[in-house]
């Protein structure tokens, strides 16, 4: 009888993590819209996920904006560097380099405009979306401010440097900090440092002891699967490893593998 109970645990066990597998969306989907724009991240609203992922940087004037590059040549009809310019003029430009003819009225968002839609979403919902901040060049304590205002700050994970996100404990003591994590022999210093909420481990170094360990911490593990790594086989074995969240290009195909995982497949 006691086989037969232990045969069952080992079964009923990695579906029991797979549960637990959350999705963030790596700039939104940019397989259906530019990149870090209110399209892209209306559409992923409806996928669904359980976290968007932004990228926040700073105009000449002083404004939060949503741009992964730190010029604006790749993803917009403009040009160099985005701190060069007012919000004014960046909002001049189209944010739908590369797409369709649909995109070409899209413009590079704000931090407030992002967090608006995020909390428009939520109001009546009872599984909430919540923001994973990629701080590129943003003062911390505008930061606080704008989720603060639009009431998604408790709930926002973030990532950024070590020396960013120790500045950014100090103005928020309760903020969610994600800091990279490269090897298990980082954990006793970025833990007494920053006490973070999560850490951001490279997909080719997660194992099933890796998690654990940061688990028994009760500190989360984030990880991106992108590029070669984005297929069913990864991202059902790494729910089997327990992690917590997959972030991906590919919001879909994640949901897809997951829920196959859970019908056993």
């Amino acid at each position: 009888m006691m086989k037969i109970y232990f045969l069952s645990f080992c079964l009923l066990f990695p579906l029991s993590i797979f549960a637990q597998t959350a999705i963030s969306a790596h700039r939104g989907s940019s397989l259906t819209a530019p990149e870090n724009t209110l399209a892209t991240f209306r559409a992923v609203l409806e996928m669904p996920v359980n976290y968007i992922e932004i990228d926040v940087r700073t105009t000449k004037d002083g404004q939060l904006v949503i741009l992964h590059d730190g010029n604006l040549d790749r993803t917009t009809s403009g040009s160099g560097p985005v701190q060069q310019l007012t919000l004014a003029e960046v909002k001049q430009l189209s944010a739908g380099k590369g797409f369709s003819h649909q995109f070409k009225d899209e413009r590079v968002p704000t931090l407030k405009e992002v967090c608006r839609l995020i909390r428009d979403w939520n109001a009546n919902r009872a599984a909430k979306v919540n923001l994973y901040v990629d701080c590129k060049a943003v003062a911390p304590q505008q930061l606080v401010d704008e989720l603060n205002e639009f009431g998604v700050l408790a709930d926002a994970v973030f990532y950024g440097s070590d020396g960013f996100l120790a500045s950014l404990k100090q103005v928020e003591p309760r903020a969610k900090l994600m800091p990279s994590l490269k090897s298990a022999e980082e954990l006793p210093g970025k833990i007494e440092k920053l006490h973070p909420y999560a850490f951001d481990v490279r997909w080719s170094s997660l194992t099933s002891e890796l998690i654990q360990q940061i688990h028994t911490q009760g500190i989360q593990v984030f990880s991106d699967a992108l590029d070669f790594f984005e297929n069913a086989d990864q991202y059902k074995k790494a729910a089997r490893m327990g992690i917590d969240v997959i972030q991906t290009d590919y919001v879909q195909k994640v949901n897809q593998a997951l829920t196959e995982l859970k019908s056993g497949k």
